[in-house]
């Protein structure tokens, strides 16, 4: 089997489950029958350019996003089902997941992010970055330092400010800390 056409089938699945579809919904919006839509998505079949141009066009993708290595892209909106935004590796001690990493052209960032108590360990990660930021606290209580200011913050608290002062955060209590991070 060619890694080139299973890479294909594997985008083809990603953009499947991002817009929330089974493989027989997808299928009928693209007008291909069932049992040939498997096959491209398991990548046991190549997909002709004229097919690959039909799906792009049906869910509104650019074509070299289901050709190469890019992840498809929504212009009108884009659904993150829970649990199910990309990880993202940005610093070691937090967990980062997008929820609108398939939008295009998007004003901001937004990630739900974990912190583990074991973090607390490596201390805290300062950073600083342009622009401005905005956490919300879904679950735990954690210290959140901004520009050598400690402040507490708990389940339901938010926090706007902005993001070129030096600001980091640790979990509180021994337990893991939820929240929403949005990025401008």
């Amino acid at each position: 089997m060619n890694p080139d056409i299973k890479e294909i089938g594997q985008r083809l699945k990603g953009l499947r489950e991002a817009v929330d579809m089974t493989q027989e919904q997808f299928a009928a919006s693209c007008n291909i029958p069932l049992e040939e839509y498997v096959k491209y998505e398991s990548g046991e079949e190549d997909l002709m350019i004229g097919v690959l141009k039909g799906i792009a066009s049906v869910h509104n993708v650019d074509v070299s996003a289901l050709m190469f290595a890019d992840e498809p892209r929504m212009s009108s909106y884009y659904l993150t089902r829970k649990g199910k935004g990309l990880a993202v590796n940005r610093v070691e001690a937090y967990n980062y997941q997008t929820l609108a990493g398939g939008f295009n052209n998007r004003k901001a960032e937004v990630f739900e992010v974990t912190i583990e108590p074991e973090s607390n360990d490596v201390g805290i990660h300062h950073s600083t970055h342009a622009g401005q930021e905005f956490n919300m606290v879904l679950e735990g209580r954690m210290l959140l330092q901004i520009n050598g200011k400690d402040l507490i913050m708990e389940e339901g608290d938010s926090i706007y400010f902005d993001s070129g002062l030096p600001h980091g955060m640790k979990a509180l209590d021994n337990k893991k800390v939820r929240l929403i991070v949005v990025v401008l």
